[in-house]
């Protein structure tokens, strides 16, 4: 039997650094969230492995990103690819545009949770969608992604930094059960050679810096979910706008709290024009909550507006029996995250805390009443709409 090298496991030390991240965490003394970081840890390790062996910027291909599998804050309405790049060199991104809510793409420096401190002026960051391009609905494209326009090209170009190291794209759906997502290919056009095979050494520094991977996450992620806690509390929200995301999108966070017997209410205005929106929830560490087998977010396609013209939903640990919950899947503390994109004014919801009992004397006197084999039909469309979009 051939013995393992004691030594591999030196390789993937950083990994306790991410456990040593509780300290972050509201309960660091609590066994459940100990657990639930370790879970944590291995998911990001596991999406590590594609970051850093499935391809490089001369042999460019997509990967997944932050998808049902991978946690750590993704829009449940997205589905994110990534592919390393390189910004002297020369992209063509080709395909079918498919026919969902948007399509856009991201070049940056780093991707979160490559570098120990992501860039805070957004530097190395470039974004275009194909509305931006004139590209339409269902229509085959071509799109040329580099430093500079190549001369004599009259087809679609998009920028990317000199300093660029990746590019991610969003196939954002409003209605998950009809809308097509992108099929998309990524080349690189410059000269390049065959794509090597890799040495031991550089192996083995991957492994280093996969391990590395989920201290980053939670050191990014953790903090950005505190500093929301840590200015307003729990059951607020504090609009924000970040460098290095969407430019065209305002986020509405808040961390959410209530005991096992109440109900939280999140109401607002809708703006007039609004293109997309929508609210999900995550746990305490940042990751979305489950979300093809629990209806953990909703969006402006898929909610009910109530007689007023305004949006409510209620976060409840059981089916309160009302449009638009928010299913916590079992967590009474956690993150919400809300989106405006390219709206026109940008409302800030409230949220009301009460007993879930009390909970119908706080909603619309018209508000319907959901039924049990109602919901269960709901589930089912969204499970079978999810799993048939591409996640991996």
């Amino acid at each position: 039997m051939t013995e393992i090298d004691p030594k591999i496991l030196t390789y993937l030390a950083d990994l306790e650094g991410a456990v040593g991240n509780l300290k972050n965490t509201w309960r660091p003394d609590d066994p459940a969230y100990r657990a639930d970081v370790y879970r944590q840890t291995m998911t990001s390790l596991s999406y590590a492995y594609f970051m850093y062996f499935h391809a490089d910027a001369e042999h460019p291909d997509w990967a997944p990103l932050w998808n049902p599998v991978y946690t750590l804050q993704p829009n449940p309405d997205d589905i994110y690819t990534q592919s390393p790049i390189r910004g002297d060199l020369v992209y063509r991104v080709s395909g079918n545009r498919g026919t969902c809510k948007i399509l856009s793409f991201t070049t940056q420096k780093f991707l979160s949770g490559t570098v120990d401190e992501m860039p805070r002026d957004g530097s190395g960051h470039n974004e275009v969608d194909t509305n931006d391009l004139g590209i339409g609905l269902g229509e085959d494209f071509e799109i040329i992604f580099s430093a500079e326009r190549p001369e004599g090209h009259t087809g679609h170009w998009a920028p990317i930094h000199p300093q660029a190291g990746a590019m991610y794209t969003r196939f954002r759906s409003y209605d998950w059960e009809k809308e097509v997502d992108p099929v998309l290919s990524i080349e690189c056009l410059s000269p390049v050679g065959p794509k090597p095979r890799l040495t031991p050494g550089q192996i083995l520094d991957r492994i280093r810096e996969m391990a590395k991977l989920p201290r980053r996450k939670t050191n990014l992620y953790f903090g950005m979910q505190n500093a929301v806690k840590d200015a307003v509390g729990f059951n607020v929200f504090q609009p924000v706008r970040y460098a290095g995301a969407l430019v065209k999108q305002t986020y509405w966070p808040a961390c959410f709290q209530f005991a096992e017997d109440e109900a939280l209410i999140i109401e607002t205005d809708l703006p007039a024009h609004a293109p997309y929106w929508n609210v999900q929830l995550n746990d305490p560490y940042f990751n979305a909550l489950e979300y093809v087998y629990r209806l953990s977010s909703t969006n402006g396609h898929m909610a009910r507006v109530s007689s007023d013209g305004r949006f409510r939903a209620v976060i409840a640990l059981t089916d309160p029996g009302v449009p638009n919950w928010l299913d916590p899947a079992g967590y009474t503390e956690g993150g919400i995250y809300g989106r405006w994109y390219e709206c026109s004014d940008e409302p800030v919801p409230t949220i009301k805390r009460v007993k879930l009992a009390e909970l119908r004397d706080h909603l619309p006197a018209d508000t319907p009443v959901v039924t049990p084999e109602e919901r269960a039909e709901e589930l089912r469309r969204r499970v079978r709409a999810c799993q048939r979009r591409r996640r991996w």
